[in-house]
């Protein structure tokens, strides 16, 4: 199949579904990772509030803004719009997100990697980065989505 080269037009899939990473979508990662950090945090009773924060913080986000853009790759190549609200999608920003922040956490920073931090995060992520999107998707496939009436039972 030829594809032409070069950015895509308003028209393509890839555009319409997410032509470039939605910020919407990525603030939305970035929150999950941020309170996953804050939990974490609180919950070893860590000091350093702020650069603390950050420290433990960015490795992870740069993984959320990685698989963002892995997305806009994958939809771009695909014949299938990519949604980035899609279980689809937020498979893709989780793995990155782990991957890419365990690697960095690892490399970069003095925070461990051990196997229990690992089954922790991951399992915390996924439930915070496809668990919006699920929510999403729920709310926006209800018969009273999109519509200026109040909900049924109200």
């Amino acid at each position: 199949m030829n594809r032409p080269v070069g950015p895509p037009d308003a028209q393509s899939p890839a555009v319409g579904a997410l032509g470039a990473l939605d910020a919407g979508e990525l603030a939305a990662d970035l929150v999950a990772v941020a309170v996953f950090v804050a939990l974490g945090r609180a919950s070893h009773h860590e000091g350093g509030v702020v650069l603390g924060f950050l420290g433990t913080l960015w490795p992870f986000a740069v993984g959320a803004v990685v698989g963002s853009g892995a997305t806009v790759l994958v939809a771009r190549r695909g014949d299938r719009p990519l949604p980035a609200s899609s279980l689809r999608a937020g498979g893709i920003v989780l793995a990155a997100t782990v991957v890419v922040g365990m690697t960095l956490r690892r490399l970069c920073t003095d925070g461990g990697t051990p196997v229990s931090f690992l089954l922790v995060a991951t399992s915390f992520l996924a439930l915070f980065l496809l668990g919006w999107r699920w929510a999403a998707r729920r709310w926006t496939t209800r018969p009273w989505a999109g519509r200026a009436t109040a909900r049924p039972g109200r």
